[in-house]
């Protein structure tokens, strides 16, 4: 008989992290997405609104937003045991799009958070990272009040190629917030092999 404790744990495993951005208009729900999915306490770069901002911010359609995002939201969450994700919410008015580029360097995929009473200010985002050859996801964010439309009605009024995932989505949970990070990894990784099996053929 052989005595002794069993080795019952594991090997540690260093786990693989991946950035992804969350992108979109202002006021969609960039930085409620990010803060609840995150598991430590996001970092914020919010301001609160000022009259010198009015004539150049676009606050129709969510009148009572009083706070913006100056440079990012950032935040993390482990899918797996091996696998954790990096987040990083953008600013959505187009005078902070100069951070983008520095933002945007090394991330696997996106996330374009949609409105449906705003939708056109899906479009910067989506041109973005097609330009760009980043893979994303548009999660539309459903707010109370706003008109509630099939995916395809969605893919169609953006003019999305058939891969892209089209998601409805509350950004306030985390559970809702989950799956859309998950339809952005897995279509991430997903074209990842295409194009490796299409480089091999």
């Amino acid at each position: 008989m052989v005595f002794g404790r069993s080795n019952r744990h594991q090997p540690f495993v260093e786990p693989v992290a991946l950035k992804i951005l969350v992108a979109g208009g202002f006021g969609v729900g960039k930085t409620t997405l990010v803060g609840a999915v995150s598991e430590i306490r996001p970092l914020r770069t919010e301001e609160t609104l000022s009259e010198a901002g009015r004539p150049v911010d676009d606050i129709e359609g969510v009148e009572a937003k009083t706070t913006t995002t100056v440079a990012m939201d950032f935040g993390r969450i482990t899918l797996r045991e091996d696998l954790v994700l990096y987040l990083f919410g953008t600013p959505g008015q187009d005078r902070f799009w100069f951070l983008w580029d520095e933002l945007a360097q090394g991330a696997l995929g996106a996330v374009v958070l949609a409105d449906t009473r705003r939708l056109e200010d899906s479009f910067a985002a989506i041109d973005y990272f097609e330009r760009r050859d980043i893979p994303f996801a548009v999660a539309v964010n459903c707010f109370e009040g706003a008109g509630r439309f099939p995916g395809e009605t969605v893919r169609a009024a953006l003019d999305l190629d058939i891969e892209v995932p089209v998601l409805m989505c509350d950004a306030r949970l985390r559970e809702s917030a989950k799956e859309v990070l998950v339809a952005v990894v897995e279509h991430a990784l997903a074209r990842a092999d295409r194009q490796r099996a299409h480089a091999t053929t």
